[in-house]
């Protein structure tokens, strides 16, 4: 057997040894011997493989299923710029502790600054991205070699779920081939551990922190957003400000975001817990920002960062039990059903289209979320619909949220979502924009031999960049040239993008019809279009605003 197919087996055996189930290939000459070792694991049964032809598109859906999964995967490509399309996804995975492994083949170190062809320097791309970066030797016939192969994967994988010590997220494994890269018929390839184990065990290592020095029975809120979670049951009925893919949401207030914009109308908390990463709402950027507001942040168990814009967190530790002021709680219990009942009457989805003024996104998400049976996945694009949904939808249980909320991005969402449905037995819906849809059509892309995702993309299209109508930008006095360049107004018509890419496509004119356009979970990949108008997006979302603050006003005074 030639070194490059003997190292390209050891490799992928030893991902399988560590629990790997899934791997994503994109096509290419020099990671031949990785793309048959693949493909041989695949036909035995080992993985599933998932081919793409777009190494941006195949990153963010090694991402997505490695988010569903809790499991690392692997994303193979050849050399060149084919690493540099990684890039994106890597970021996102480094920023929400996602274990992607962008395993990548290379030229020898020797042929780099000659003018070889899809040569560049690999080692060190992605720069302070990754947890761990490693850069194999070149494969001889030395028979100690495979030994190291397999530490140095199971090392990457460590470093990759943070068994080792450190934060879970990408690792960068770069792998020079030398030529021969395709394998001889009958050869062999060094085995492995003989009860299939890895080659080194690596024990998680425990991360225990300290009780948090807070006041428990001081007027408190609990701010939360994407990562882990304590017990609900330490938050001893504190009021939370929960985003949708907080464990928290379902434990969350209907009106959060809306009540902290109701100045003066509400007792003010004198303590802030800060749960997870929360990076949706400016009014909560002001809260912990609020110097009369002590803030404290709970540790993450795998050791991601926590969270602190503002510099205002005075420690960070295990959340104790809270037992907040009883009226405290019940002064925002009555808010937020104040604020919830003007929501039920203004975002009923039987009026629409009928009130034209109210922000048709919000209508939507909360149909949406309301709609999904049990069990259901939702996956949310950033921008507007995660916010959406964070304003609109009754929090719930049942219903798990993911979402890129690492950097934010809209990057590469559609390739996240059919990673998640790839991950998940029950159904699979996604909230996009229309500009995330067309940011990564080549998601839809998945040729006829590939693992086919059950899920509904639903596509709220209103020609543009609607996010942006609701910042500074968006004011009155920019409107001569906010259209061109925040709006990004396009002709695409989404329906023949669909199509022509293989999902089929349904144009929803009535959101009162949308549990019938999402019934069913082996209709295989979908694209539900609901259709808005943005240029009333900034007055609707103020109006609303508007008619919540005045309802918790004229609520007995318990300030």
């Amino acid at each position: 057997m030639n070194p490059s197919t003997a190292q390209a087996r050891v490799v992928v055996d030893e991902l399988v040894r560590l629990g790997v189930t899934d791997a994503v290939l994109c096509p290419g000459s020099r990671n031949a011997p990785l793309a048959f070792a693949l493909h041989a694991a695949d036909a035995a049964g080992r993985l599933r493989l998932h081919v793409r032809v777009d190494e941006r598109t195949g990153a963010f859906l090694a991402l997505g299923l490695a988010l569903g999964s809790g499991r690392p995967v692997p994303v193979v490509t050849t050399s060149g710029t084919a690493v540099a399309n990684l890039h994106p996804a890597v970021l996102e995975a480094a920023w929400s502790g996602v274990p992607l492994l962008a395993l990548t083949a290379d030229r020898p170190m020797d042929l780099v600054g000659t003018g070889a062809s899809q040569t560049v320097d690999q080692h060190g791309i992605f720069g302070t991205a990754v947890r761990r970066a490693s850069t194999l030797s070149v494969a001889s016939s030395d028979s100690r070699e495979p030994a190291r192969w397999r530490s140095a994967v199971d090392r990457a994988v460590a470093a990759a779920t943070g068994a080792a010590g450190g934060e879970p997220g990408p690792v960068h494994l770069n792998v020079p081939f030398a030529e021969p890269l395709v394998p001889e018929p009958g050869a062999v390839f060094p085995e492995g551990r003989p009860d299939g184990a890895p080659w080194t065990v690596v024990s998680p290592v425990g991360r225990v922190a300290a009780p948090l020095p807070l006041d428990p029975a001081a007027p408190t809120l609990v701010v939360a957003g994407a990562g882990t979670a304590p017990a609900p049951t330490l938050l001893g009925g504190t009021p939370v400000i929960a985003e949708p893919s907080s464990p928290l949401w379902a434990h969350g207030l209907v009106a959060g975001p809306w009540l902290l914009g109701a100045a003066g109308a509400l007792p003010r908390p004198r303590q802030v817990v800060v749960i997870g990463r929360p990076t949706l709402h400016r009014a909560v950027a002001r809260l912990l920002a609020d110097p009369a507001v002590d803030v404290y942040a709970v540790a993450a168990p795998d050791g991601m960062p926590f969270t602190d814009v503002a510099g205002s967190v005075r420690a960070v530790g295990a959340l104790p039990q809270l037992a907040p002021p009883a009226e405290f709680v019940r002064a925002w219990r009555e808010a937020d059903d104040a604020a919830a009942a003007v929501l039920d009457r203004t975002l009923d989805p039987t009026r629409d289209p009928e009130h034209a003024a109210v922000p048709r996104g919000l209508v939507l998400a909360r149909a949406l979320t309301a709609a999904l049976p049990g069990g259901s996945r939702l996956v949310l694009g950033s921008s507007n619909p995660v916010r959406d949904v964070a304003l609109a939808a009754l929090p719930r249980a049942g219903l798990e949220v993911l979402s890129n909320r690492g950097v934010a991005g809209i990057d590469g969402t559609v390739s996240t979502a059919v990673g998640a449905a790839l991950t998940h037995p029950g159904p699979t819906v996604a909230l996009l924009g229309d500009l995330t849809l067309l940011h990564d059509t080549t998601g839809l892309l998945i040729g006829p031999d590939e693992p086919r995702p059950a899920l509904t993309l639903v596509v709220l299209n209103d020609s543009g960049g609607g996010i942006f109508g609701l910042l500074e930008q968006g004011a009155d006095e920019h409107a001569a040239s906010f259209e061109r360049i925040f709006g990004t107004p396009h002709r695409a018509d989404l329906a023949a993008v669909a199509t022509g890419l293989g999902a089929t496509h349904t144009l929803l004119t009535d959101l009162a019809d949308l549990p019938e356009a999402l019934a069913g979970e082996d209709k295989g990949l979908r694209v539900v279009e609901v259709r808005a108008d943005r240029s009333t997006l900034r007055a609707g979302h103020d109006a609303l605003a508007a008619e919540i603050t005045a309802a918790v006003r004229a609520l007995p005074d318990r300030t």
